[in-house]
């Protein structure tokens, strides 16, 4: 049954968890009140979200595998996002068509975007409907340039059913408005897809991405304690300069600071979770490796404006 759900977040961590569908490892990159909204309306077959941030972040997506979709730039007029180490312009769209592999998501401030997606099934069958041949091209991520018309045809429909969602959500869980808006977007995605011209040369980078998911699996299986840049390096097998180079076009930032940042990020799950009569942020902070602990509760404030023991202390 046709359904939509419009909730705000003040928490980056839930929000991130918020998303269904993709498993989210998210990060916030600026100090900052944090605020969120999403809109998720679930059609017949089509999903779709739109969402609206206030901070810059770094996502890591990992999909389910179950459904391909295109994501794109909900206000032409917002700073470009990078997708995959590749700037995505106002007039370009976001494809994951593949089965596999994770994507990265990067902001560099206040940002809102969308998300339409289908089964492989749904979309191939659509491609061939409306076009005469299957869309869905196997392990493909990368940014696509649709026809200018019919990327502006997509945002207004877009645009509508998120007002729907948000003033009048009865009528758009009514069966046959639903499926009314769910072709009509449906269309769009396809003319989107089929008039596209892709950018392989920058978007097809097997190396790079093999190297960032085995950078990414290296972290995890590290979680727990901090990892150095020779340990790092042998366990992604590459350089530091490779790391380096995919980090910088992926994440923004170097590997050392992707970690730190990372490290800071665990500590203040960790604190926001702890029984303040047991710990100390002390103890809290050198188990993510930071030792220098004036450093840390300065470092602590400017990323999340607020002390390390004010946060434990909200947490009791």
């Amino acid at each position: 049954m046709p359904s939509s759900v419009v909730r705000t977040f003040t928490d980056p961590d839930a929000y991130f968890a918020g998303i269904r569908n993709l498993q989210i490892d998210g990060l916030v990159l600026r100090p900052g009140e944090f605020h969120a909204e999403s809109t998720r309306i679930d059609l017949h077959r089509l999903f779709m979200h739109r969402f609206a941030e206030s901070l810059p972040r770094i996502l890591k997506v990992t999909p389910s595998g179950m459904r391909a979709g295109i994501l794109f730039a909900i206000d032409p007029e917002q700073p470009t996002m990078q997708a995959n180490g590749v700037e995505t312009s106002q007039d370009q769209i976001f494809a994951k068509l593949g089965l596999d592999g994770d994507w990265y998501l990067r902001s560099s401030a206040p940002c809102e975007w969308g998300t339409i997606s289908l089964t492989h099934e749904d979309l191939a069958a659509a491609g061939e409907a409306i076009v005469g041949r299957d869309l869905v091209r196997p392990k493909f991520a990368g940014i696509v340039a649709p026809p200018t018309t019919a990327l502006s045809r997509l945002r207004k429909l877009h645009e509508a059913a998120g007002n729907l969602a948000r003033t009048v959500p009865d009528i758009l869980a009514k069966p046959e408005v639903a499926r009314a808006i769910e072709q009509a977007l449906v269309e769009s995605m396809v003319f989107c897809l089929a008039g596209s011209a892709s950018n392989d040369e920058r978007n097809v980078q097997h190396h790079r991405t093999k190297v960032m998911r085995r950078l990414e699996e290296a972290v995890m299986a590290n979680a727990e304690r901090p990892l150095y840049m020779a340990e790092l390096s042998a366990q992604v097998g590459a350089s530091y300069w490779t790391l380096r180079d995919c980090c910088l076009e992926y994440l923004g930032m170097s590997p050392k600071r992707y970690l730190w940042l990372r490290r800071m990020h665990l500590a203040r799950r960790a604190l926001r979770s702890a029984d303040a009569e047991r710990t100390t942020v002390t103890e809290i902070a050198s188990d993510y490796g930071f030792w220098e602990f004036g450093r840390f509760s300065v470092a602590y404030r400017s990323l999340f404006g607020e002390s390390p023991s004010t946060t434990l202390r909200r947490a009791a």
